[in-house]
């Protein structure tokens, strides 16, 4: 047994300090003042105490695309980053549209042995956006939800078939929305700055024209949805009012679309470079509010590795992403908690209680008898980011060299105490 004294726990619902004792896998007790009797002690006192962190849409690049991430050094940065579980989109090669690459998913992160893995299974075979899936062997398997993440699903026709498919097997869609004939061959978002630096511009019209079809689609079937990666203000919008009228909507943003703007672009690191793209300040403003009215209900990573000689080229023919799962808590703390804009307790929800929810899986509470997964953190630690010491394969970081506040301390998965 293992005992963390002092601890402030962080629930969606509120914090406390108290004790908590893990026993096996499982959290046994919290309450003040628990006698150790010969267990081990680890002081908590003037940590912040979480249930362990959810990334609902991470990529591991495995299989196929190994020289990038794996699922042991992808896993590996998740629990770096206070993840006890990741769920791993199906762009892979070949894609995760069956029951025995879902197999082969789960096998290997168990062999690993890091943070937990939930395979996320495609809409359609091969992403081609024809002909759906067999989403009850893929659950049977361990998919927790569908997507074609990386593409969109361009037939509305196909998309309302997937929904009301999905629904009769209790799996959520994963939308990546995104109109394509609008977006084109675009690299960084439409605006001045994409003037300035002489690249091609993707109208913020492409997210949110996607969205709100999608939206549209999933109040048509009465079915769930949850959007990926939100980024601009009008998409924002659209799903505030679509949830307003009982639309059965979620969605997700992720670090890049609440700390940075196109500015970036101007510089042409390519680690700027990722898709959806940065956006303008009053986007991230908008973001930001989402996020605190609980529009935006979660906080994932879209974790997306590159090796080097891939985003080491021209601007325009860098591929797409930024690595995030090592960074995302510590650029949440520092540019949501530390600037009022939300509380510890909100990131508890976005980062953990919500992805717990909106999957169906265990998580988000730090409670008696709930599953052993528990992130503490330092909140006063203060660090420059070092893409150098990442556990991941990839070091494609946007955040590379931020001074961040708030430094994960320690990661319990299934009460197994993991090295930081």
């Amino acid at each position: 047994m293992i005992l963390l004294k002092n601890a402030t726990v962080v629930n969606a619902d509120g914090m406390m300090k108290t004790d908590v004792l893990i026993d096996g896998e499982t959290i046994a007790r919290v309450e003040p003042d628990i006698e150790s009797f010969g267990t081990e002690v680890i002081d908590c006192d003037g940590k912040l105490v979480f249930p362990g962190f959810i990334d609902m849409h991470c990529h591991l690049r495995d299989p196929g695309q190994t020289h990038k991430e794996d699922i042991e050094s992808g896993t590996a940065a998740a629990v770096a980053g206070g993840y006890t579980a990741v769920c791993c989109m199906p762009n892979t090669t070949p894609p995760l549209d069956n029951a025995a690459m879902i197999d082969y998913v789960i096998a290997r992160a168990e062999k690993c042995g890091n943070a937990v893995v939930y395979p996320i299974g495609c809409i359609t075979r091969g992403q081609g956006g024809k002909e759906l899936c067999e989403y009850g062997k893929m659950k049977k398997a361990g998919a927790i939800a569908v997507s074609d993440d990386g593409l969109p699903v361009a037939s509305g026709a196909v998309m309302l078939n997937a929904l009301k498919y999905a629904k009769t097997f209790g799996l959520p869609v994963l939308s990546h929305s995104e109109d394509k004939s609008i977006s084109g061959s675009g690299v960084v978002n439409e605006g001045e700055n994409a003037t300035a630096a002489g690249l091609r511009g993707i109208p913020k019209a492409a997210e949110a024209a996607g969205i709100a079809r999608d939206v549209l689609l999933a109040e048509e079937a009465d079915a769930r949805i949850h959007i990926c990666h939100v980024s601009t203000a009008a998409s924002v919008d659209i799903i505030r009012a679509a949830k307003k009228r009982g639309v059965k909507v979620t969605c997700e943003t992720c670090p890049h679309y609440f700390a940075a703007t196109d500015d970036d672009i101007l510089s042409y690191n390519t680690n700027a470079k990722i898709n959806p793209p940065l956006r303008s300040q009053r986007d991230v403003d908008a973001v930001i509010e989402g996020l605190a009215d609980g529009t935006i209900d979660a906080i994932a990573t879209d974790h997306a590795p590159h090796h080097a000689d891939e985003k080491n080229k021209e601007f325009d023919y860098a591929p797409f992403g930024t690595v995030g799962l090592e960074t995302a808590f510590s650029v949440a703390y520092t540019n949501l908690v530390l600037t009022e804009a939300i509380k510890p307790t909100d990131l508890s929800r976005l980062m953990s209680g919500a992805p717990a929810h909106i999957l169906g899986i265990e998580g988000g509470k730090i409670i008696d008898g709930a599953r052993a997964d528990i992130t503490v953190v330092d909140p006063d630690a203060e660090y420059t980011v070092d893409a150098r010491t990442f556990r991941s394969k990839s070091k494609n970081s946007l955040f590379d060299g931020w001074r961040l506040r708030g430094r994960i301390v320690t990661v319990f998965v299934k009460g197994e105490q993991k090295q930081i």
